[in-house]
């Protein structure tokens, strides 16, 4: 099973980028996948997450400004992200897993991981 995430790469403040993440050697059409971030020195952080009914779930500074998607087997999630700032420089990771609600946020709830893409923002 891999993912494999994309779409990273360089941007001025206010800018949009579009990350994809793509599934191979099963489909995930009953999981969850979602985004986690990680900048230098600062621990993981949860961006988004979908659930295999297609409810999205947001951090607060994604709100309003990320759009987390899915195509209907699973196998390909977007996250297509508007307005960004030089914070949202980070290296974004793609996970699937199945938790439980309220771990939905949390990264030990997933059990498969993408190699992360490179997010930077300059101002």
């Amino acid at each position: 099973v891999q993912l494999q995430a994309s779409g990273g790469g360089l941007v001025q403040a206010g800018g949009s980028l579009s990350l994809s993440c793509a599934v191979s050697g099963r489909t995930f059409s009953n999981y969850a996948m979602a985004w986690f971030r990680q900048a230098p020195v600062k621990e993981r952080e949860f961006v988004a997450a979908i659930r295999y009914s297609g409810h999205r779930y947001y951090g607060d500074f994604a709100e309003g400004r990320f759009t987390i998607s899915k195509d209907n087997a699973g196998s390909t999630i977007r996250l297509q992200m508007m307005s960004l700032k030089p914070d949202d420089t980070a290296v974004y990771y793609c996970a699937a897993g199945r938790p439980i609600l309220s771990q939905i946020r949390s990264g030990p709830g997933y059990d498969y991981w993408g190699q992360g893409t490179q997010v930077t923002v300059s101002s």
